[in-house]
C-alpha cells in the first residue's frame, strides 16, 4: 500500500522589500509637499467657517506677528513703502487680486491700513483664513 504525503504548497507573498518601498514613497511625498507649498512665511491665520477660491492671477502679501511685510516672498524693509511696492508690482495687471495672509495676533488697525491701501490703488484684497473651528 502506497502512502501519500499530504503536503500542499501554498502561495506566499514576499513582503521584505515592502518596508523600503513605503519609506521611499513617504520620503518622496514629504519632499514634494514642501516644495509645492507656495508660501514659506510662517503665519498663524485666523479661522473661518467657509472658504472661497479665486481663479484669477493672485499675488501674496504676508504679514507675520512682528509686522514684517512680504510681497511674493520679497521682504519689504520699510512698511511706509508698501503702497509704492504694491502699485509698482501690480501695474499693468487688469483687476489685480492680493491674497492677504496676516497673523491672527495682529490688530484690526493693521488690517484696515492694508485694506485702505488696496482701496486707494483699486486692488482687490482677499484675506486668507484657516477653515475649521
Amino acid at each position: 500500500m502506497k502512502l501519500r504525503r499530504k503536503k500542499r504548497f501554498e502561495a506566499e507573498v514576499a513582503t521584505s522589500s515592502l518596508n523600503d518601498i513605503m519609506f521611499f514613497l513617504l520620503l518622496f511625498f514629504l519632499i514634494i509637499s514642501t516644495i509645492a507649498n507656495p508660501n514659506v512665511i510662517k503665519v498663524l491665520l485666523p479661522k473661518a467657517d467657509k472658504s472661497q477660491t479665486l481663479n484669477k492671477k493672485q499675488y501674496a502679501l504676508s504679514v507675520n506677528e512682528n509686522k514684517e511685510y512680504y510681497f511674493e516672498k520679497e521682504f519689504i524693509s520699510d512698511p511706509s513703502t508698501l503702497e509704492q511696492v504694491l502699485k509698482t508690482k501690480t501695474a499693468g495687471v487688469e483687476d489685480p487680486t492680493i491674497v492677504l495672509r496676516m497673523d491672527a495676533k495682529l490688530n484690526i488697525q493693521d488690517l484696515v491700513d492694508i485694506l485702505s491701501i488696496g482701496t486707494r490703488l483699486k486692488i482687490r484684497i482677499v484675506m486668507a483664513t484657516q477653515v475649521g473651528k
